[in-house]
């Protein structure tokens, strides 16, 4: 058995390899199935304390494709690619976020 290799663990997914844009593509399709909004978040630390990111732009209330979410996502990664980013789902129901997950690591991190 291999152990991981020691380094701050995100959110659920984080115990996976990185996704790749196809695999993001699926999840992202099931926040749009499931009727959830997705937004999607930046931060300079993923520290576990900071538990507010910065929102990249609204949150795409009327987004209807995963292309759609994937363009934000790609724009996000453009204009900070120093920072982590992930994608969060809103449950407009019982209002609140229903799940996270990281889509970028800056390179070479390891928090």
């Amino acid at each position: 058995m291999q152990t991981l290799p020691k380094e701050r663990r995100y959110e659920t997914l984080s115990y996976l390899p990185p996704l790749t844009d196809a695999q993001t593509q699926k999840q992202l399709q099931y926040i749009l199935e499931q009727g959830f909004i997705a937004g999607v978040e930046f931060s300079e630390s993923s520290a576990p304390e900071q538990h507010y990111w910065t929102l990249w732009k609204l949150p795409l209330f009327n987004a209807t494709s995963v292309r759609e979410v994937m363009a934000e996502i790609d724009e996000c990664r453009r204009e900070y690619p120093k920072c982590f980013i992930r994608v969060m789902g809103f449950d407009n129901v019982k209002q609140c976020q229903v799940l996270s997950f990281i889509v970028h690591r800056p390179t070479g991190s390891l928090y």
